[in-house]
């Protein structure tokens, strides 16, 4: 596994594992990968009135280790979020569809997992791009968490990030697990979590694996729940939308929108006005004082090259932030289009872009134009 290390300072890491992202790898990390059919863990009586915490796994996923790790999640009913490395996701979409289906929630790691602080702009950007497509290729949502490599970040980094529509995820608990930690010892870094915490283990060490059971009795003796990080805050809270937004006053930031639907199979005709362009329909999550819209483009008859997606907000209501699309405006007529990942659309395919809107919905009716 590729370990934590301090900003700056080379990454400690076993040299011999210096070799899983080369070619002659591939065979490695796809070989023997058996996967167990796996449900969403359902949501289970759980007193949660301590708060969420964002269980996480980076440098996956991993043939012969993510299954297993999956299993332990999914028998101790919780969710976590798995922070790949992009060309792991493309040699092993099939787990990254596995970790989807388990209810997982995945986030971006990095095409090889490199310093990103000694790159350029431009190298950065293919490091994230690549990761944003492989696994929007394998699961049919990009990511909108990101994960910088030894949590080396910079300026560049965070400008690159922002053009992606990507929350940058650290870690407030190192488990310390790629530095021979035990799983007593990554055990009890987890008791250090508190509520919105956030905590960094990895897939790949079985002593993880191990601990995951321990993890989460512990925090249920806290009245603490494994939740989702959100792409807002940057922060653990309820999975779903489990645990809905205030009804007396607005949140000083959104609830998270709800995980991305599994992937569909196109459908074999046209969908309903997009002929040879694009239709888009929305769904919205509505609070007092604002709201998040999730917006789903779809291809006609015919491949597109690209979209924008039109939006008329009403008297009133604003757009604060976007996630993969560029918007241009923040009020009345909004105009989003695609960013450098999910242009491309096949006939009948679809993608998914979403905003956080301050005031008050009403009826969105986008409108899409293809490119």
């Amino acid at each position: 596994m590729f370990s934590r290390s301090a900003p700056g300072a080379p990454p400690r890491r076993p040299s011999r594992l210096r070799l899983a992202l080369t070619a002659g790898a591939a065979t490695v990390l796809t070989a023997g990968v058996a996967l167990t059919a796996l449900a969403a863990p359902s949501a289970a009586a759980a007193d949660c009135s301590g708060g969420y915490v964002g269980l996480t796994y980076d440098d996956g996923p991993i043939a012969g280790n993510t299954t297993n790790l999956l299993n332990a999640l999914r028998s101790a009913n919780a969710r976590a979020t798995f922070f790949n490395i992009g060309q792991r996701a493309q040699q092993n979409a099939a787990l990254v569809r596995a970790e989807r289906d388990a209810g997982m929630w995945i986030g971006n790691h990095s095409w090889t997992h490199p310093h990103l602080t000694q790159l350029s702009a431009s190298q950065i950007n293919s490091e994230l791009s690549q990761t944003q497509q492989a696994i929007q290729q394998a699961v049919g949502t990009a990511p909108r968490l990101f994960r910088p490599p030894y949590g080396e970040t910079n300026a560049t980094v965070k400008s690159v990030e922002q053009q992606l529509g990507l929350t940058e995820i650290i870690w407030d608990v190192d488990s310390q697990d790629w530095n021979g930690a035990s799983t007593a010892q990554i055990v009890a870094a987890a008791n250090n979590l508190r509520s919105g915490g956030v905590i960094l283990m990895h897939d790949g060490y079985q002593t993880t694996v191990n601990a995951v059971p321990q993890i989460v009795a512990n925090l249920a003796a806290r009245n603490l729940c494994p939740g989702m990080i959100s792409p807002s805050t940057g922060r653990a809270v309820a999975p779903d939308g489990g645990n809905p937004p205030p009804t007396t006053a607005p949140p000083t930031t959104a609830p998270p929108p709800t995980t991305p639907p599994p992937t569909t199979a196109p459908p074999t005709t046209p969908p309903p006005g997009g002929g040879t362009g694009c239709s888009a329909s929305v769904s919205v999550n509505q609070w007092t004082g604002g709201f998040t819209a999730s917006i789903r483009v779809t291809a006609g008859s015919a491949s597109i090259g690209g979209w924008t997606v039109t939006v008329t907000l009403p008297s009133g209501a604003g757009v604060a932030n976007a996630w993969n699309a560029n918007a241009s405006g923040n009020s009345g007529t909004v105009r989003f289009t695609n960013v450098n990942y999910n242009g491309s659309l096949g006939a009948g395919q679809s993608t998914e872009f979403g905003f956080q809107g301050t005031g008050t919905a009403g009826t969105l009716n986008p409108t899409c134009t293809a490119s």
